[in-house]
């Protein structure tokens, strides 16, 4: 299980949530109404999922692909943590995990 901590894009709002292994941080974040879009459905067609995740919890994940990467280039308010939450797999070995929504983040399809 990993405790997942989203903070709004000015850091203010948290919103902690508990989700097991091998579930998709998007399909986590749009559970708990997180403002993620995700069009492409975790395709990995859009940057609509973008993430911006702490530094101490980036360096626990897989490095991002050559095609995170590019989508990543076409994304708002990118920073050098950022990632596609459609492509963040839960495991076991993450226990924690802190997830900022980028600034201008919004939910088109109003979950």
């Amino acid at each position: 299980m990993t405790r997942i901590r989203f903070l709004s894009a000015d850091g203010i709002a948290v919103q902690e949530v508990d989700a097991p292994a091998g579930e998709r941080l998007l399909d986590v974040a749009q559970e708990a109404g997180q403002p993620l879009e995700g069009t492409c459905e975790g395709q990995m067609a859009c940057s609509t999922c973008h993430v911006i995740l702490a530094a101490e919890d980036f360096s626990k994940l897989p490095r991002a692909s050559e095609e995170e990467e590019d989508l990543l280039d076409l994304a708002l308010h990118v920073t050098r943590t950022s990632r596609l939450a459609c492509q963040i797999v839960l495991t076991e070995a993450l226990e924690t995990l802190t997830v900022r929504m980028p600034g201008g983040a919004r939910n088109m399809q109003g979950r």
